[in-house]
């Protein structure tokens, strides 16, 4: 049998005594309270249930102490014997004596049912849980001796597994020793290779390293003197273009002096001649009212040519007034701002 069996069934005989003892209790109180009060001074009949219920509560000191030392496996002694029968035959004396006065004798049949029950109820109850405490010390013993036998048992297993394992751990250890002294063997001879290949290596790169530097110092000789070589081709080339610019400015003072000093003319110019002298004009910094003087032509048209040749490319050299070979951009200005 299960612990939860033994349990449910030490619930159900407690809830059965327990049961049978608050019944035997209140039939009592109910039964001997008017015995009480006929036999008590009529100022005092209020205390009649006061005896039934003493007997009572002494009955049910019984029985829970009985239960809680059978639970333990202790035994109380005579004394708790001596109260547990003294209680029950106060009960049922108290219970049957007003039937036994009046000389009813089913009266004190009846009247005896509930103590007695009461009675025998505890004993029983005190007599199975003193059993069940038996059989379960009993049990207990069984399965200390049982435990302690597995224990031994156990023990006894695991020395023999710690023989084997001992066992089994020095011949590893055996095995393990010969592997590292064959791969120390072979880690010698492959150390040893390896430091051959490794020289060879190192010499192999140190001569492909001296190779390379030596390329190396050809590529970056050669990147040297082409690097030289561009730099004068390119100050040769800025030389030239600072003195084509000078040039430049040079022949374009000399047209702006040419331009200013020249007479105006009596009549107006053909266009294609009148465009080349505003051409002109506007690249050496003319004011329009001197275009004016010089073409003949009105200042609205002259205008209109100076915007023309104002907002055209000028990056392209001066038109035929500007000497072959010179580069430099004149800004045209508008007869506003050279005034």
């Amino acid at each position: 049998m299960s612990q939860k069996q033994i349990r449910s069934a030490e619930r159900a005989l407690a809830v059965g005594t327990w049961t049978i003892t608050l019944g035997a209790v209140l039939y009592s109180v109910l039964t001997v309270t008017p015995l009480m009060s006929g036999h008590t001074p009529d100022g005092w009949r209020w205390t009649a249930p006061i005896l039934p219920l003493v007997v009572d509560a002494a009955v049910v000191i019984v029985i829970r102490m009985d239960s809680t030392l059978a639970r333990l496996g202790g035994d109380g002694g005579r004394w708790p014997v001596a109260l547990r029968w003294m209680t029950g035959l106060m009960t049922v004396l108290l219970n049957v004596g007003l039937s036994a006065l009046n000389r009813d004798a089913v009266g004190v049949a009846v009247h005896a049912v509930a103590p007695l029950l009461l009675i025998v109820t505890a004993e029983t109850s005190l007599a199975y849980r003193r059993a069940i405490a038996a059989a379960l010390a009993a049990r207990e013993a069984r399965e200390r001796d049982e435990r302690a036998e597995r224990e031994r048992r156990q023990d006894e297993r695991r020395r023999q597994e710690r023989e084997d394992r001992l066992a089994e751990y020095a011949r590893a250890e055996q095995r393990e020793r010969e592997r590292r002294e064959h791969d120390e063997r072979m880690a010698d001879k492959q150390r040893e290779h390896e430091e051959r290949m490794a020289r060879e290596k190192r010499q192999e790169r140190a001569r492909q390293e001296a190779s390379e530097r030596e390329e190396r110092q050809r590529k970056e000789e050669a990147v040297r003197r082409e690097r030289e070589r561009r730099e004068r081709e390119a100050s040769e080339r800025e030389r030239r273009e600072r003195e084509r610019e000078q040039d430049a400015k040079r022949e374009i003072g000399r047209l702006r002096q040419e331009l200013l000093t020249a007479p105006a003319v009596d009549e107006r110019l053909p266009e294609d001649q009148a465009r080349l002298k505003i051409q002109a004009c506007v690249v050496a910094t003319i004011p329009q009212r001197r275009a004016v003087e010089l073409t003949g032509w009105s200042a609205g048209w002259v205008a209109a040519r100076y915007r023309e040749f104002g907002t055209a490319d000028t990056e392209r050299p001066a038109l035929h007034a500007v000497p072959a070979g010179t580069e430099e951009t004149v800004t045209p200005r508008t007869e506003e701002q050279a005034s």
